[in-house]
């Protein structure tokens, strides 16, 4: 039953001569519902939007801020999507505001607001279109001056707007209060007259409306002194009162979520700021730092002592950076503060964008400097804005990438060579780095053999290095052969330097202990097998088992063929044939041809049976390094020229190997032109090796290219030119006991160009016999 319900029960009890006192009840009661209802449903709730008013302001901000650091455009483009919404609720919330304004005070605020935030979403739209042009250090400095501002004014306003509300709510509250006193006094008044009569409507009417207002009334107050959102108000019966109560507390219940929303998107702005991993400081007039400053900068600088120092001692100080650099670093500040920005843009090549700083420990930290000017509305540079950030790791990372990359290579080119040919390659080079030191020890001053001695052992080097494409080794040699070129040609420049010399041979020879230490340690290949030989295969030792399994004891014929078979199969241990001697050397003509814009040239082995010794294979291979190469480059023409000539586009090489008169004789022979004659003997001409009007055979000239220094090439390349060649083939056989000449294959005597073949001869005891090798797929395609 409701109070009216009540009232009136009682009113009809009481008869007519209490009619009059139950009018009067029912009239101060109905008022006062009306009162509380216009109260909870119209006061209070228009306070409560104004609270949610600053929510959505501090909702802006953070809208605000993705937007100007977003990473990449889709993060930007959401941040300003949603800031168009919170545009639209936060007008829209002002609106409601313009209709519940009970003053002229409230009318003026909400036309502040609705300003303000006109201006405010003006200048987030700027920096957004800063944003967009890529101006991401421009667009934080507009956000921290400009923006800010604006926000600051409408914060105010709209702080102001719920402070009015706030006070309209407790002066409504208060004259709820009043009015229900009014009430109250009322009742008792006219109650007092009728005591006796009207006894059990008064105690009646305290129960049911006079207590419950009374303790609404205590609640409320409490409630809205003590600034206690989480209590609520307890709901006896859901009568008027009941229902005014519960409207209450849903207000509170409103207020409380607001006001923890309120407090939990602060302390997220807050936190964003204070734990950015980035420090950002604005320098003021007189260099000096402002005391707003990214809690980072304490983390990166190691210091809480930062505001008000002096910029160059904070960030600069215990640097890499000389005394002339930071005189122009601080010029440079102090002609941009105060100017016009004009004066920035001048100067900002001064101002440097990355140090290396000392921490008191004995670290070192990289930081990374980016500068931006903060203007005034006539574009005069009021600060400078700089982020630092620690990059050290970054660098570090970067370093061991780069050198993780550079090993990586290193391993593809040793896989890319066989464990045997590895090993070979490593033990001759050392064997020519040892050979220059110890030439190097010997001389205290320029020799012309000995620097060209150096450099014939250097440039084998390299040309195996370039073989096997071990490039990190070629670029280390190469600049080691270009020292020794330098003395040859005895370039002013380069005098002789025997410390100079050995620093540099211990640069190739760690180069080289380099790769070694990789294929040993990494790869885990230790090179060539016990007894330095070449292990047979295991099929080649099981048929010769088998062999002697099935041979008679009384078959002449089948001992001796057993005899030839195992004298065959145990002397090819320790051996290799030619075609895997020179496999490397093969193997890099293609690009090698390139290089030299022609088509990777066709070779024939014929090794006739024949297998090389171990110990010769790196003679041969050495040798051969130079007389491939020099065909390729000397003597196979160009495409265009052999087309014109009826020829093929891919050259042709021939090697014959064989052992004849006691001697092993390796022969090598190609297609191209021939051995240009006419520009070897104007070669020796100009050089004073022959006179202009005297006569030489054809032999006598081609004898030319074993002098040290010669060379046809009409430029200098990483594959000839030099003047480095023949006369290191050469002595390369004359320590093996060996020689070498060239034999012409035509009658054209006197012609510009001849024909001829390369002949190799090498001791007998460097060839031991086996079977005939298989031309390879290519060489049988070519010969077809």
């Amino acid at each position: 039953m409701t109070i009216r319900h009540r009232i009136t029960l009682l009113i009809v009890l009481m008869f007519v001569a209490l009619s009059a006192i139950g009018g009067y009840a029912v009239y101060q009661t109905r008022r006062s519902a009306t009162d509380v209802h216009q109260v909870t449903q119209g006061v209070v709730p228009s306070a409560l939007a104004s609270s949610d008013l600053v929510s959505l302001v501090k909702d802006v901000q953070l809208a605000t801020m993705t937007l100007v650091y977003a990473p990449d455009a889709t993060t930007a483009q959401l941040a300003q999507d949603d800031l168009k919404k919170k545009e639209a609720d936060l007008r829209a919330a002002l609106d409601v505001q313009r209709k519940a304004a009970a003053s002229h005070a409230q009318d003026g605020l909400v036309a502040q607001a609705q300003e303000s935030i006109t201006n405010y979403f003006n200048a987030i739209d700027d920096t957004a279109k800063m944003k967009a042009a890529g101006k991401n250090e421009l667009a934080q400095a507009y956000l921290f001056a400009n923006v800010a501002q604006y926000r600051d004014e409408l914060e105010g306003i709209v702080t102001t707007m719920r402070v009015e509300k706030n006070r309209q709510k407790d002066d409504a509250i208060s004259a709820l209060n009043g009015m229900l006193d009014t009430t109250t006094s009322a009742i008792a008044g006219v109650t007092g007259g009728a005591v006796l009569l009207l006894t059990a409507i008064g105690l009646l009417l305290y129960r049911q409306i006079t207590r419950p207002l009374s303790r609404m009334q205590q609640e409320m107050s409490e409630i809205a002194t003590n600034q206690d959102f989480t209590r609520r108000v307890p709901v006896g019966r859901l009568d008027e009162i009941g229902h005014s109560i519960v409207a209450f507390n849903g207000m509170i219940e409103k207020i409380q979520h607001s006001s923890a929303q309120l407090k939990r998107k602060t302390a997220d702005i807050q936190a964003m700021l204070q734990n950015m991993q980035q420090g950002i400081l604005t320098v003021v007039e007189g260099a000096t730092i402002h005391n707003e400053y990214s809690a980072y900068l304490e983390a990166i600088f190691e210091t809480n002592e930062i505001a008000g120092r002096s910029l160059m001692d904070l960030v600069f100080s215990n640097t890499e950076l000389d005394a002339d650099t930071l005189s122009q670093i601080d010029a440079a500040v102090h002609a941009c503060l105060g100017e016009d920005d004009v004066n920035f843009a001048f100067n900002q090549h001064l101002l440097v964008n990355e140090i290396t700083r000392a921490m008191p420990d004995g670290r070192t930290k990289v930081l990374d400097l980016s500068w931006s000017a903060i203007t005034d509305e006539n574009d005069i540079v009021v600060r400078l804005m700089l982020c630092v950030r620690d990059v050290t790791e970054l660098r570090e990372l970067a370093a061991e990438a780069g050198e993780q990359k550079r090993r990586l290579q290193m391993i593809g080119e040793i896989l890319a060579v066989s464990e045997e040919k590895f090993h070979r390659f490593v033990e001759s080079s050392k064997t020519f780095i040892h050979e220059n030191e110890r030439i190097i020890r010997q001389h205290d001053c320029a020799d012309m053999d000995a620097v060209a001695a150096l450099f014939r052992n250097m440039h084998t080097v390299k040309g195996n290095a370039r073989t096997y494409s071990l490039q990190h080794l070629t670029g280390v040699v190469h600049e080691v052969e270009q020292r020794y070129d330098a003395l040859r040609r005895e370039d002013p420049d380069h005098v002789w330097d025997q410390q100079a010399l050995i620093a540099d041979l211990h640069r190739v020879r760690e180069a080289v202990d380099h790769y070694a230490s990789i294929n040993t340690e990494s790869l885990g290949r230790g090179g060539r097998t016990q007894d330095g030989s070449i292990a047979i295969g295991r099929e080649q030792i099981d048929a010769s088992l088998r062999l002697i399994d099935n041979t008679r004891d009384d078959d002449l014929a089948s001992l001796r063929a057993m005899r030839a078979e195992l004298r065959r199969v145990l002397g090819a241990f320790g051996t290799e044939s030619v075609h895997d001697a020179l496999a490397g050397v093969l193997d890099s003509l293609p690009s090698l041809a390139q290089e030299l814009g022609k088509v990777a040239p066709v070779v024939r082995i014929d090794d006739h049976g024949w297998r090389l010794r171990s110990e010769a294979a790196g003679t041969v291979r050495d040798v051969f390094t130079h007389l491939l190469r020099n065909s390729l480059d000397h003597g196979i023409e160009m495409p265009t020229q052999r087309r014109a000539q009826g020829k093929d586009d891919a050259g042709r090489i021939q090697v014959d190997v064989n052992v004849i008169d006691g001697a092993l004789r390796l022969a090598l022979a190609d297609d191209g032109r021939g051995l240009a004659l006419e520009r070897i003997r104007g070669i020796a001409v100009e050089r004073g090796w022959l006179a202009e009007d005297e006569m030489a055979s054809d032999d006598a000239i081609a004898a030319f290219i074993f002098r040290a220094g010669f060379s046809t090439a009409q430029q200098v390349t990483e594959v000839s030119g030099r003047g480095v060649g023949m006369d290191a083939v050469r002595d390369f056989l004359e320590r093996e006991g060996g020689r070498i000449e060239l034999r012409f294959t035509d009658n054209r005597e006197g012609a510009d160009y001849r024909h001829f073949e390369t002949i190799v001869y090498l001791p007998r005891a460097c060839a031991v016999e086996g079977e005939p090798a298989r031309a390879t797929q290519q060489e049988e395609e070519a010969l077809s």
